[in-house]
């Protein structure tokens, strides 16, 4: 599951990213009904979140303002919930994870509690939530008066325990490996490098890591909760966020109040997570051609063809060049599709992705090096981009089991790429780690509905390329009572965060009234961008 939010700071964007998810019987903090068909030992971790959570409560949260170079302004204030390392020891080694939040703009009787949020990943932070106040967010204004925003780093991101795999300097080098292989050397080249990172990762790392998983990240969130002094969870996921979201609802389904997930990871056992990155690729696949038939449409634009094998072309004798010499010594074409790719990602990025690629047609190359070239100064350890990928990768190869064969890597993504070759090898690349990930890999809990779980709202666009469609309607089957609103013909990630009445409507009635339609509906799409 590729992280959602393209890896170049330098594109635009948000997430809607990347990818990424106790029954209350006589009491908020009540000891957690096990998963009856989780691992062993689920037992005592269950029972060690209902003594962290009840712990939290007391404890509750030091809120202050926010520390200044952690750039959230006042009156966004920020605090620590402190957890258990390993839930199965819960008087073990403990960890602190940052949140911040920003309280409701209604007033005390219009307020219902706080709203949590992931932006997926793994590896997103979701401290800038409550920005969307601060900024004024005009599709939020109503949620806002309702609802304490809250956001958190997971375990492992940013402020709450940082991990790493390799040194942020090395990691923004460039120019990178060609991702798409000429040879076996190619091949053997990326699997040394992989394998050499997961090595790093557990020597930089390795206390942290057989503990950064989905569940447990779910079980924090449940911490959280109590240490807000909520009874039970509001909760917005998304991409991998609905994961964690799908998680925590299997686990602590008397705990949510209300849950949105919006683009979702397919949650099946199956699909975590290797198939999800092959699905993925597919998907990439369709959505980089929805956006070149929009730029060969705009070609009076964009003049980079009036058809999308023109563009195509394009886009080829680019890499092409790239390769053959580094555009200013640093944007080859592992720089080029962590530009590229934030246009099947996001339509926000449509026009700007297309703006600096004519622009670079017609012979302005710094706009193109300028653009897509990696941010050297992008080292600052915890809140690195390398931070990031660390803890994607972390939870990714500790969450599932991954095929150790290398031939069976090899002969799926050889065959994918015939077909899907815009993002093939580079995933494959970027989560090779996991075939020779040196902790134990564990079994993904199985996402189901269990008692006292209310109705969840998801929401999905058709050809979302992160996500595919599929994911959601998964979840909608595995979660009872669920409503699954559908944008036809649409493809943008994180579709809560765009401009579609037929969604946003619904978006708020739900998290201010709890209502659901009768039926899952289908909206038509926002606006497609224009140039």
């Amino acid at each position: 599951m590729r992280d959602i939010r393209p890896r170049n700071r330098k594109t635009a964007l948000g997430s809607a990213g990347a990818l990424v998810t106790a029954t209350l019987i006589a009491g908020a903090f009540a000891a957690p009904t096990a998963n009856a068909e989780s691992r062993p030992g689920q037992d005592r971790e269950a029972r060690g979140a209902a003594i962290a959570a009840e712990r939290a409560a007391k404890a509750g949260i030091d809120w202050k303002d926010c520390p200044a170079d952690w750039g959230f302004e006042k009156p966004i204030q920020c605090g620590y919930v402190t957890v258990p390392l390993d839930y199965a020891r819960p008087d073990g080694k403990k960890i602190q994870l940052a949140v911040d939040r920003i309280g409701n703009t209604g007033t005390k009787e219009e307020r219902q509690g706080a709203l949590v949020y992931n932006p997926g990943g793994p590896g997103g932070s979701g401290m800038r939530f409550p920005r969307r106040v601060t900024t004024k967010s005009a599709l939020w204004a109503n949620t806002a008066k309702a609802y304490d925003f809250v956001g958190f780093d997971p375990r492992g991101v940013g402020h709450s325990a940082p991990i790493s795999c390799i040194d942020p300097q090395e990691f923004v080098k460039a120019p990178k490996a060609d991702p798409v292989p000429d040879s076996e050397a190619d091949k053997r080249a990326q699997r040394k490098l992989a394998a050499e990172y997961a090595d790093g990762c557990y020597e930089r790392s390795g206390e942290m890591l057989p503990h950064m998983t989905t569940p447990n990240t779910a079980r924090d969130l449940d911490v959280i909760r109590a240490a807000l002094g909520e009874k039970k969870l509001n909760y917005l996921g998304v991409s991998y966020g609905t994961y964690l979201g799908a998680v925590y609802g299997t686990l602590f389904p008397g705990h949510v109040r209300r849950m949105i997930v919006d683009s979702v990871v397919n949650p099946s056992r199956e699909n975590i997570w290797y198939q999800a990155n092959l699905e993925q690729d597919i998907a990439f696949e369709g959505r980089w051609k929805d956006w070149e038939d929009w730029v060969a449409a705009n070609d009076a634009t964009f003049h980079l063809g009036t058809t999308r094998a023109d563009v195509q072309a394009k886009w080829l004798t680019l890499r092409a060049t790239a390769k053959k010499s580094p555009l200013g010594g640093v944007v080859g074409p592992a720089e080029l599709i962590s530009f590229f790719q934030s246009a099947p990602y996001y339509d926000s990025s449509w026009v700007p992705v297309a703006t600096v690629f004519s622009k670079y047609v017609a012979g302005d190359t710094q706009a193109m090096i300028d653009a897509a070239a990696p941010d050297l100064s992008d080292t600052a350890g915890n809140i690195s981009s390398e931070n990031g990928n660390a803890v994607y990768t972390a939870v990714e190869c500790t969450d599932a089991q991954w095929p150790t064969s290398w031939k069976k890597w090899d002969r799926d993504n050889t065959r994918l790429n015939k077909d899907y070759p815009f993002m093939t090898w580079a995933n494959a690349w970027m989560n090779l780690p996991c075939a020779t990930w040196p902790v134990k890999q564990q079994t993904p809990v199985n996402v189901k509905t269990g008692k006292g779980l209310p109705p969840v709202l998801i929401v999905q666009s058709q050809r979302d390329a992160a996500t595919p469609y599929a994911g959601a309607v998964e979840l909608h089957q595995r979660f009872k009572g669920s409503r699954l609103i559908t944008e036809k013909d649409a493809g943008s990630h994180g579709v809560t965060g765009l401009v579609n009445p037929c969604i946003n409507t619904r978006v708020d009635a739900y998290l201010l009234t709890g209502k659901l339609d009768g039926a899952d509906v289908t909206c038509t799409p926002h606006a497609t961008p224009k140039p």
